[in-house]
């Protein structure tokens, strides 16, 4: 299986990374985006976490600021809607989705998959739809107790390092969820041993993409 690189060293990619929660972004993408940060490319980062309360809006700057160290254009954003709630504030949670747009025409954008279980998860990948329908979305999945785990037909291969980097960034910020019986290292090692046997690599983290233009 022949890898088709999203950016090469020097060249310039522009990224919008949007999560309802404080820790979506790191769990569905973040060693893809710490192998992007390490490969040499041109990086243009904007992160947005829509809700981050309870106390964990410092928590999701932290984390964010950690996944992103190295990547000299990279801006943080934290909402203060509430956890749950999203489609039930949906008029807000979309001029706020839109407010992004002035910002930067991203060429790619992570983002929820669109039939995740959790309603928040779905709205925020329904506005991306909404906003970027110009960019390559790459929808990426959180593991939980729903049992949604789908058939992904993208995949970006994790080199062991920053597959251990991306978990002991995971374990060292989110000091909220370790009390969550699925937040643990072997939750997210083996899923990711799980997509890469599918793509051919050791580990990858894997995504759905509905539209993307070759050529």
């Amino acid at each position: 299986m022949r890898p088709l690189d999203l950016v090469r060293p020097g060249e310039r990619l522009s990224v919008l990374c949007l999560g309802a929660h404080s820790d979506d972004i790191e769990i569905g993408a973040g060693g893809t985006i710490l192998s992007l940060a390490a490969s040499g490319a041109d990086l243009d980062v904007h992160w947005c976490v829509a809700t981050a309360g309870g106390g964990r809006a410092e928590e999701a700057r932290a984390s964010a600021s950690a996944f992103l160290s190295g990547i000299e254009k990279a801006t943080v954003e934290v909402g203060a809607f509430r956890d749950s709630y999203l489609p039930y504030e949906g008029a807000a949670v979309k001029a706020w989705v839109e407010a992004q747009k002035p910002r930067m025409k991203p060429d790619v954008v992570f983002t929820h998959q669109g039939n995740d279980a959790h309603q928040d998860h779905r709205l925020i990948s329904e506005l991306a739809w909404n906003a970027f329908r110009d960019s390559l979305i790459l929808e990426y999945e959180i593991p939980k107790w729903d049992g949604d785990l789908g058939q992904p037909n993208a995949y970006f291969g994790i080199e062991p390092d920053m597959l251990s980097r991306k978990i002991a960034l995971l374990e060292e910020h989110f000091g909220s969820q370790r009390s969550k019986d699925w937040f643990d290292e072997e939750t997210f090692r083996s899923l990711a041993r799980i997509r890469g046997m599918e793509c051919r690599s050791r580990y990858a983290e894997a995504f759905y993409v509905r539209k993307m233009r070759l050529g």
